[in-house]
């Protein structure tokens, strides 16, 4: 049987599970350091985002040559040096399936947010202000999504927007794709141009950089809504900020940042940004689903 470190929390029910399997399971999160020590005694690490497993990191591991399998608990893997890691004989897992329907509600839900101030609005009001007048919003039925990616969470948001009426434009790296007649495949620039809320849904890539910068907020529509729950880095907040600050971004919703925690004082503060700290998977039912997922890996992995 395997022993399994937890770094940064796992649904209880699969802890259980995976004791009861015989496994040898260690909810402790570790700093960078402290890290490199621990892991070498370990068979399997669960991360989620606020462990980066780096080359340092693997290398102290493959000390005692143990560590045999990292798991993402959730979609993204930049906290990870995934090739550097498989290369030296560790593998690294993910569970893409079990939170795509939480981030997309995310999604959703900080476009309504932004659409009928609904972010600022609770700021003001607590702060005794009667700004009525102020917050004239739209509606979110009959304006134009367009969707940058198209894996999982991006079919998922495009699902809910199109129930709500919005037309629902994407773009990716492979094309269009087939059985999804209800959307529209459109290049970048064009989509873009045709937008009336954007939506990220990409990883980042730190030899692309990023997705949306000067170039790209200059072709979009003056006051469109931007929104963010894909990861940091794959919009430049700096040129952000200048769009928001010219009027190009109307308003932009951000789950995920350059840094995190966000020392962007000028972003978090700002009155057209609405804000979460990285919750897009931070659901029940999410978190229960990836537990299992994650019971179903390491099942695999060590039977």
């Amino acid at each position: 049987m395997a022993r399994i470190l937890v770094t940064d929390g796992m649904d209880q029910n699969a802890v259980k599970e995976l004791k009861n399997m015989g496994h040898e399971v260690v909810e402790q999160h570790y700093e960078p350091e402290e890290l490199k020590e621990q892991l070498k005694n370990f068979d399997a690490a669960v991360v989620r985002s606020a462990t980066k497993v780096r080359e340092p990191i693997i290398d102290a591991a493959l000390e005692t040559k143990k560590l045999k399998l990292i798991i993402r608990a959730g979609v993204g893997l930049d906290n990870i040096d995934v090739s550097y890691a498989m290369e030296r004989g560790i593998e690294v897992r993910n569970t893409p399936k079990a939170s795509s329907a939480s981030v997309a509600e995310l999604a959703i839900g900080h476009m309504f947010a932004l659409a009928r101030y609904i972010y600022i609005s609770n700021v003001t009001m607590r702060k005794g202000e009667w700004n009525k007048k102020a917050y004239k919003g739209i509606e979110l039925a009959g304006k134009t999504l367009g969707l940058i990616g198209f894996g999982r969470i991006a079919k998922e948001t495009a699902k809910r927007a199109h129930a709500l009426g919005m037309k629902v434009i994407y773009t990716n790296r492979s094309g269009p794709k087939e059985g999804y007649d209800d959307y529209t495949y459109k290049p970048l620039e064009e989509l873009l141009k045709e937008s009336d809320f954007i939506s990220l849904h990409v990883p980042f890539n730190k030899e692309v950089g990023p997705i949306i910068s000067t170039k790209e907020f200059e072709i979009m529509k003056d006051g469109v809504y931007l929104v963010n729950c894909a990861r940091g880095g794959v919009v430049d907040e700096e040129a952000l900020l200048e769009a928001l600050d010219s009027g190009k971004v109307a308003a932009c919703a951000i789950d995920v940042f350059e840094e995190e925690p966000t020392k962007n004082e000028k972003l978090y503060t700002h009155e057209r940004v609405s804000l979460t700290p990285h919750i897009g998977a931070s659901t029940k039912e999410a978190q229960a689903r990836i537990g299992k997922e994650v019971v179903e890996i390491i099942d695999e992995f060590f039977s």
